[in-house]
């Protein structure tokens, strides 16, 4: 399985550099020898940074650091938290202001509009809810928001959930040293394709996994569809997956009378999974269905993978807090009796305070939502600046979640921060202007609800079971 890794790497960002400087030298009229394009007037104060290729370098080396924040933070303290510069070779508006990053978010699809690359839209699919826009968007958003509300996971998820926790962590050998990234990988990719797919198969859920890798490793690459490229294979995995997909839906839709088998009759039975719900109850073209389930894939994995990479290794630096938790967990459920394992109920998930507080920071701290990219649909008045339409728009959404102004001691992991009465403000993740792991606005993420109970149940099941070194302790 593919290591996890950040999102951009230097070697992209040199590919990209060059890709866009052909682009920008072709298109751009000549300058005055030695002249710099000035910040247009009534935008946020700037630079332009280098000939051609502008910030585009420090931008993808600071996001490919530890401290994804930091050219922004540079870039702050020079122009203020609303400033301009050049990236992909347009004029953007970067903010690390907690209320414009808000103002822009719920003003998603009326002044501001997704913006993703071309080669992204190509993987991910131009019915998805991920790419598509206005009036689809909101219905594709609503579908989804509904299929994993509050009552789906108490009685259809909770149980799924645990059940291939207890299958994919008991798989692997006792005294066995293995990778933490495989099993939060594993772990991930089992959740997603049960839940959306109703597969159960170990063999099927293992390809499906090897395809997904492939695919979300081209997501970010350089748009080459040649064989030997990253972009190339995607597209293929892409292919094959859009297949695996469309055979599930033409067996269900050929075959209504399963559904009354191996359910109760009211269309919730084992093994439906997102998918079969979806063909059931929602009018939908199948090449929608496809991009809308692969969508959710891509959408789910990688983040809920990687916040539980994260929140494991943020606990094994704070052995206090690796305590504290394994204390509430212990308490929650005694061990299996006679071999058997019982499930936690919603009641046990709910009687998880420190749990709870231990994903805020995990979601603060190495938050996967990073940065968002949004475009002016028209000329946006802000305060006394005019963005003009057709900037690139980027709200910073971990520069706030970094910053020590709003945060003391704003790079440490401090699970405790969330239990101070001056921060349960903060924390309301669905409207906080300050904490937004989950976007925001129109585009705010459906499944917020699903991975924090993966990965709330992830951590019952991972520190009850295994024990955990760094390499500095083995």
């Amino acid at each position: 399985m593919a290591e996890i890794h950040l999102p951009w790497s230097v070697l992209t960002a040199t590919l990209l550099f060059i890709l866009f400087a052909a682009k920008l030298v072709i298109k751009k009229k000549k300058n005055v020898a030695g002249e710099t394009p000035s910040v247009p007037e009534k935008m946020p104060p700037g630079s332009r940074g280098w000939p051609l290729i502008g910030h585009s370098l420090s931008w993808y080396n600071s996001v490919a650091s530890p401290h994804p924040p930091t050219f922004v933070h540079q870039q702050a303290l020079k122009y203020g938290k609303i400033f301009s510069c050049s990236l992909f070779g347009k004029w953007a508006v970067v903010s690390s202001d907690p209320g414009f990053n808000r103002f822009i978010m719920q003003n998603e699809g009326k002044l501001f509009k997704s913006s993703y690359p071309k080669s992204f839209r190509d993987l991910v699919g131009k019915n998805g809810v991920i790419t598509v826009q206005g009036e689809q968007q909101r219905k594709l958003h609503s579908i989804a928001s509904n299929m994993m509300r509050l009552e789906k996971l108490k009685f259809h998820f909770l149980k799924d959930i645990q059940m291939i926790m207890i299958q994919t962590l008991g798989n692997f050998e006792d005294n066995h040293v293995i990778l933490l990234q495989d099993v939060c990988r594993k772990v991930a990719i089992n959740l997603m394709v049960n839940q959306l797919l109703g597969m159960c198969d170990e063999s099927e859920i293992n390809k499906m996994a090897e395809l997904f890798s492939d695919f979300v490793d081209g997501c970010l690459s350089i748009p080459i569809n040649f064989p030997g490229f990253a972009f190339h294979t995607a597209m293929k995995a892409r292919e094959t997956i859009i297949n695996k997909i469309n055979t599930i839906i033409e067996t269900r839709r050929r075959s209504p009378e399963k559904r009354e088998r191996d359910g109760d009759g009211d269309g919730e039975g084992e093994g439906e999974g997102v998918l079969g719900r979806l063909i059931e109850e929602e009018s939908l073209g199948d090449n929608a269905v496809a991009d809308f389930i692969i969508n959710l894939l891509f959408a789910g994995n990688e983040t809920t993978a990687k916040t539980m990479l994260f929140a494991v290794y943020f606990l094994t630096h704070s052995p206090r807090a690796m305590k504290q938790l394994l204390d509430e967990h212990n308490s929650i459920r005694s061990r299996p009796i006679n071999g058997e394992e019982e499930l936690l109920t919603w009641q046990d998930y709910k009687a998880m305070p420190f749990t709870q507080c231990v994903i805020d920071e995990t979601l603060r701290l190495g938050g996967i939502a990073i940065w968002l990219m949004r475009e002016a649909k028209e000329d946006v008045k802000y305060q006394d600046y005019v963005i003009p339409k057709g900037c690139f728009v980027v709200p910073f959404l971990s520069a706030v979640h970094l910053d020590e102004d709003i945060y003391k001691g704003a790079l440490s992991f401090n699970p405790w921060r969330w239990m101070e009465p001056e921060n349960q403000e903060k924390r309301n993740w669905r409207s906080s202007p300050v904490y937004s792991p989950f976007g925001g606005g129109a585009r705010f993420c459906p499944g917020a609800e699903l991975a924090r109970l993966q990965i709330a149940l992830f951590l019952h099941y991972f520190v009850t079971t295994y024990r955990v070194e760094t390499d500095e302790g083995r």
